[in-house]
């Protein structure tokens, strides 16, 4: 509680104690009232109640300690690409992806009321979101200083009380914090959108007559050709891959562990005969989710 400015704390607070009283209905995520996750659980679930955690890992403890239903975490971005490590905090966790959400983000300058964007010299906000506006506030003139989180920036922001001083953050977190938007839409790519999954103790089952998707792992075997022959079912069923990540386990150059997203459910054809054959030449395959996929892809 006390890693949040004293504007956030007083929402944590009395959010927090809200979710302790009705946990079936409480969503966890990662970061202060107002961050991007928090617009996110309030567009899935708009009539639940938020749980805001500091951590990534927080967030997760609270669904598998029973303190949430579920929790909303943001996994990429199509400017920054990955977000949070799921490749070890969803395996270590025990949870599984029953929904994906995808967010418009809309950077906003916000600053003290009666404040004009020329008058502000300094902005705070998450190292990624200042990434994603650095043209147009180096073409402002404002430096630029990097903070725990977004809506974090904006209640420091609301509690130092400097006019010089502005947050980058979502329209939701200036109206939690009482500041004005100086500019909205500062983003430098039109097409800034973070993707957020839904984290549950137990997982789905989608229903059959829409589009749905998998998330899996599975580590290589350390012999040549590995991953060409395991991922030559996906092919030669009709599998669509559209994510394919690799991490190293253990501090090991040599062994590769990989997360996937494919289109289709397990119990496919398709896909069953193609983790057959991953499964022949892989040491793990582990089902992180199957859930359906957000209407975004059909609009997008």
């Amino acid at each position: 509680m006390d890693s949040y400015p004293a504007p956030a704390r007083q929402l944590v607070e009395a959010m927090r104690t809200a979710a302790a009283a009705d946990p079936a209905r409480a969503v966890a995520f990662q970061g202060a009232p107002g961050a991007y996750s928090h617009q996110a659980v309030r567009e899935l679930y708009p009539d639940w109640l938020a749980l805001p955690c500091f951590g990534f890992e927080d967030a997760l403890a609270a669904v598998v300690d029973g303190r949430a239903e579920v929790a909303v975490i943001p996994i990429e971005n199509s400017q920054h690409g990955r977000v949070a490590d799921i490749h070890f905090l969803l395996p270590e966790s025990g949870l599984s992806i029953i929904a994906e959400h995808f967010v418009r983000v809309r950077h906003c300058l916000l600053g003290l009321p009666g404040t004009r964007r020329e008058d502000i010299k300094r902005a705070l906000s998450h190292p990624q979101a200042i990434g994603q506006c650095r043209t147009r506030l180096k073409g402002w003139g404002i430096a630029t200083e990097g903070y725990a989180d977004t809506a974090s920036a904006a209640a420091y922001v609301a509690e130092a009380g400097n006019p010089a001083l502005a947050a980058v953050a979502s329209r939701l977190a200036g109206e939690l914090y009482g500041l004005d938007v100086l500019a909205e839409g500062i983003e430098d790519a039109d097409h800034n959108t973070t993707r957020f999954v839904v984290l549950a103790r137990h997982p789905v089952t989608p229903a059959d007559d829409v589009p749905v998707r998998t998330t899996l792992m599975f580590e290589v075997r350390n012999v040549p050709a590995a991953l060409f022959k395991a991922l030559g079912g996906f092919a030669t069923n009709g599998v669509n891959m559209t994510k394919l990540e690799s991490y190293m386990v253990g501090g090991e150059f040599t062994a590769t562990q990989f997360l996937a997203e494919v289109d289709g459910h397990p119990s496919d054809v398709g896909l069953a005969r193609a983790l057959e054959e991953l499964a022949f030449f892989t040491t793990d395959v582990k089902i992180l989710g199957v859930y359906p996929a957000d209407p975004f892809r059909a609009d997008g």
